[in-house]
């Protein structure tokens, strides 16, 4: 069977294969004709790998976006089509960051609608001439998916607009939300057609395609999967108003790496992600990382970049050159200040041209002298905001010029036209200041434009009357609110919205002096010209290679349904543990030590209640009647409370405070694990920990005999986990000197004494046990968080001592699939419930069948 990775799909294009060479090749169809999808259809949802290895060495990306980077034309007498590279795409220019020996496919839709019997010869020229992969969509589906959910619900909300009305965006509308999974589960299927999964990497781009990598994840659960939003992604409360909002963040999380143009976005995904599904990030020597089961899903910040080689070589261009020289003189004696702008509501051309007004109204010495240059570039979506914008646009502008203009001069000259580029670019050349006051914009490569173009070259200086040798200058008013503002610390950064500060900053960057513009101006150009677009593409395609390192080192598996999926990836020694193989060992063993964690093991799932559940109860007891047991219950609460709790299970072993104190049965004394000669330092610690529950909201002390604990666990996620950090580091400073240790755990901060941990009671089991010549042949440990990771070590190290028969059987085992010590996983405490009790009933059988004496008195006097 032929494979069906692009190795063998290009030898096909190109006629490499000897049987089909003959033969003119028809590349197949996806789902050309109009319907819906469902979001849970995926046929080949349980392939992990390719159908055949690669036959190309050749390192390979495929690049995934809305649209292709090809501009499309019909022959003017309706005839064939005929493409060429659209240079001014980020597809394409993101290649020259890839390197010479990567092999680039792309794959996206036309610009132009082709017609259904044309599609495969259209396909199959793309493929062998320029390596990409259309996908076509109906119509119908394409208005749905991208002028219905993407422009009407996504592309509002990332730019912080709430559907508050139907004017705004509109409401939610599941007809629109399936038509985006349909488009791109559309999508997966044209990557399927091509990929060789164990060999290449798959780059998708931007909101349009945002469940993506849970289509691709599910057919390949190794693939090499990175993703870059280009635009904002909002806070969490905006983001949360989203009705499928946990099933983008879920889709997202599919991918090895995730990039964002600065860190206020990636921090508001983390925080969506912190919120919403309960996940957390760590930064470590500089990556920021998300442990989603098991799998790190790493988090990219770093901004575009601009061509810089395509805007020198338009420099070049003698049409560059006599559009400059004519705009000199038509703008000459004239300061020109410039914007280019989307006809959009977010890029606050309205907001510019009021500064402007306010600029004249206020220093009338610029009248005659200043001149702004709005471009307008036609909006990219539609609708009745589109046309209010243009409208209120034309009336300003009107305006303006009305009321400050006279013959041969007015103040604000609006280009609402499409320009050439070397057209732009001669606007960037001759203008002295460039302003964006867009109210929101996920990058705006504008700013990095007019540095590049404001440095020219010898011909535009003489085209200028300037000496080759002058030093250049530029000047930048930015909106706070855009993505490549952070990155411009030389500009004068400007809240949009107020109009006052805009004018006033327009002004001060015309007054500046010339020094003051030349040193600003050096500065953005040495880190525009070094953080190009290949720059860019270098970097995230290093991360990506970085992030997807181990993935042949790690057992992966997919869970869930639809866009629930996930891939689970788990060190391959980490298991499941089997009901069967714990019974088999349980069964032919005679001296067995059982520790359970009390969160773990007894409380209801989703409980506010920490009572112990009484069936729970009821199984705990009967285990312990089996002789041959030594059952011990490990928690942090109190031992008052245990007591009450467990006063019916008189063969219990009990560890309090998370092993400070035990039991071995209800009837003997409490002993402590640690010598501690006072507790004079909990004058020290509570009153800090009050202070940080005066001041947290939904934060309380837990005083223990032996420890304090700070709990925030009903306090805000994000500002608990601040406060909890500064507790920290405030309780190590004032207990420095003190013989406590300060930990940190989930939504608690505990202060307690050296050396305690609940690895002590599994150390003081098996140590006494060994010392009666009573060596256990099972071991079974069960814990659910980072405090029982020390039992699982003492179990794991004493298999290679001599505190275990040789022959022992030990389960270290944690709840949930994630990073342990544990070398067995359960998935919930019903499962646990459930494998105890069927340990009760073997018990129980061996009791009718063959009784044995009791060891229990023997182990009483060991422990």
């Amino acid at each position: 069977m032929a494979s069906r990775s692009y190795s063998n799909l290009l030898d096909l294009a190109y006629g490499g294969s000897p049987t089909l060479s003959q033969e003119r090749k028809r590349f197949p169809r996806v789902a050309t004709v109009p319907g819906i999808l469902s979001e849970v259809e995926d046929d080949n949802c349980n392939s992990v790998g390719s159908d055949a290895p690669s036959s190309i060495s050749q390192e390979r990306i495929i690049i995934v976006g809305n649209q292709l980077p090809l501009r499309a034309h019909r022959n003017t007498d309706g005839g064939q089509w005929r493409f060429n590279w659209d240079e001014d795409s980020l597809l394409l220019q993101l290649k020259d960051g890839l390197g010479e020996d990567v092999e680039v496919i792309y794959i996206g839709c036309l610009k132009e609608e082709v017609a259904p019997n044309e599609q495969d010869d259209v396909s199959q020229a793309l493929l062998e001439t320029f390596k990409c992969v259309p996908a076509f969509l109906p119509p119908e589906l394409f208005t749905k998916f991208y002028h219905g959910f993407c422009k009407q619900h996504l592309w509002p909300l990332f730019h912080y607009m709430l559907p508050l009305s139907p004017d705004l965006g509109g409401r939610f509308d599941r007809s629109l939300w399936q038509a985006y999974v349909s488009v791109n589960k559309i999508f997966a299927d044209k990557v399927m057609e091509v990929i060789s999964p164990d060999d290449d990497y798959v780059w998708v781009h931007d909101y349009h395609l945002m469940v993506l990598p849970t289509f691709l994840r599910k057919r390949f659960n190794r693939v090499k999967l990175g993703f870059f939003l280009h635009s904002p992604f909002p806070s969490s409360e905006i983001y949360r108003t989203l009705p499928v909002r946990e099933e983008l963040l879920r889709a997202l999380l599919n991918s090895d790496l995730i990039g964002f143009h600065t860190f206020d976005y990636a921090r508001h995904f983390l925080t969506c992600c912190s919120r919403m599904l309960g996940l957390s990030y760590q930064s470590k020597r500089g990556y920021i990382g998300l442990e989603y089961y098991g799998r790190t899903v790493s988090i990219k910040i770093l901004p575009v970049g601009t061509h810089v080689g395509q805007l020198q070589s338009v420099l070049n261009l003698p049409e560059t050159e006599a559009k400059v020289a004519e705009l000199h003189d038509k703008f000459k004696g004239q300061t020109v200040m410039l914007g280019v702008d989307d006809m959009d509501i977010f890029k606050g051309i309205n907001l510019k041209l009021l500064a402007m007004e306010q600029l004249l109204m206020q220093h009338t010495e610029n009248s005659g002298e200043v001149v702004l240059v709005q471009i307008a570039n036609p909006a990219r979506g539609r609708g009745r905001d589109v046309q209010e914008v243009q409208s209120e646009t034309y009336a300003t502008v009107k305006r303006i010029n009305k009321d400050f203009g006279r013959p041969g001069y007015d103040p604000v000259v609006l280009i609402d036209t499409p320009l050439q580029l070397y057209e732009r670019i001669a606007y960037y050349v001759i203008a002295e200041c460039c302003l964006v006051t867009a109210v929101r914009d996920g990058m705006n490569l504008i700013p990095y434009e007019y540095v590049i173009c404001r440095q020219g070259n010898e011909k535009l200086d003489e085209t200028l009357g300037l000496h080759h040798s002058a030093p250049k200058r530029s000047m930048l008013v930015v909106s706070e609110f855009i993505g490549c503002s952070p990155s411009l610390s030389g500009a004068i950064r400007v809240n949009p919205w107020n109009i006052d500060a805009v004018a006033e900053a327009m002004d001060s960057a015309l007054i500046l002096s010339e020094a003051e513009k030349q040193l600003r101006h050096e500065k953005h150009y040495r880190y525009v010209s070094t953080h190009d677009v290949a720059y860019w593409a270098h970097s995230f395609l290093q991360d990506l290679e970085r992030a997807c390192g181990d993935h042949l080192r790690k057992r992966c598996w997919g869970i869930g349904f639809g866009l629930g999926f996930r891939v689970v990836a788990m060190d391959p020694n980490f298991r499941k543990l089997s009901v069967e193989h714990i019974v088999s060992a349980y069964k032919r063993t005679k001296n067995r030590a059982v520790l359970l964690d009390y969160d773990s093991t007894l409380l209801l799932t989703g409980s506010l209640s920490t009572i112990p559940n009484v069936e729970a109860v009821g199984i705990l007891k009967n285990l312990c009647r089996d002789p041959k047991n030594v059952v011990f219950l490990v928690s942090g609460k109190d031992r008052k409370t245990l007591t009450e709790w467990f006063s019916s299970c008189g063969e219990l072993g009990i560890a309090a405070e998370n092993g400070y104190f035990i039991r071995p049965k209800n009837d003997a004394d409490w002993e402590t694990c640690v010598a501690v000669p006072d507790f004079d330092w909990k004058q020290i610690a509570e009153p800090v920990m009050k202070l940080y529950t005066e001041t947290t909201d939904g934060s309380a002390i837990e005083t223990k005999e032996s420890s304090l604990v700070w709990n925030y666990r009903d306090a805000d996620p994000d500002f608990g986990f601040c406060q909890a950090k500064e507790l920290l580091d405030h309780l190590e400073s004032v207990l420095a000197n003190e013989p406590v240790s300060v930990k940190s755990g989930q939504h608690v901060v505990e202060v307690k004494p050296q050396g305690v941990n609940k690895g002590l009671v599994a150390e003081h089991l098996l140590t006494t046990m060994q010392e009666k010549g009573m060596l256990p042949d099972f071991v079974l440990c069960i814990g659910d968080d980072r405090s029982d990771e020390d039992m699982f070590e003492v179990i794991t190290q004493a298999t290679a001592g001599p505190y275990l028969s040789p022959v022992a059987d030990v389960f270290a085992c944690t709840v949930g699939q994630k990073c342990s010590k544990a070398k067995y996983y359960v998935e919930d405490r019903t499962e646990i419930l459930r494998m105890l009790q069927v340990l009760v009933n073997a018990s129980e059988h061996a009791a009718k069948t063959a009784p044995r004496a009791s060891n229990r008195a023997i182990i009483d006097k060991c422990i």
